[in-house]
């Protein structure tokens, strides 16, 4: 198997492993056919995305213990669906976006100038 690419088109960086992300829960924000959702983003949580989230029907931050779902808290990083990150951006409160560890595929779903803009530094 090829070595996923990030959207810089180097290696696919390690998003979080604490708490550990991914639709594998594999720390990476990769993606398959079985992610139907495309959790491709590797973004560092605000309170403002993690409200809105929870306002458009993505609760992220209420712990799920049967799902060993810890929550998501503001400056966690988190594998976040590339068409909610875009909804996100629509709605002016995108969340910062770890470039080296979000999948190129995203690019799909956002422009790469966005995805920039709104970099971790």
């Amino acid at each position: 198997m090829a070595t996923p690419k990030n959207v810089l088109g180097t290696e696919l960086q390690s998003c979080s492993t604490d708490p550990l992300t991914g639709f594998y829960r594999d720390g990476c924000c990769r993606t398959g056919r079985e992610d139907m959702g495309i959790h491709t983003v590797c973004i560092q949580a605000t309170a403002e995305f993690l409200e809105f989230s929870r306002d458009v029907g993505n609760d992220l931050s209420t712990p799920i213990p049967m799902y060993e779902f810890p929550g998501v808290r503001p400056g966690e990083r988190w594998c976040l669906c590339a068409q909610r990150w875009q909804q996100a951006f629509e709605a002016g409160v995108a969340p910062p976006v770890v470039l080296e560890a979000t999948h190129i595929s995203t690019i799909e779903f956002a422009d790469i100038e966005d995805l920039q803009a709104h970099a971790v530094e």
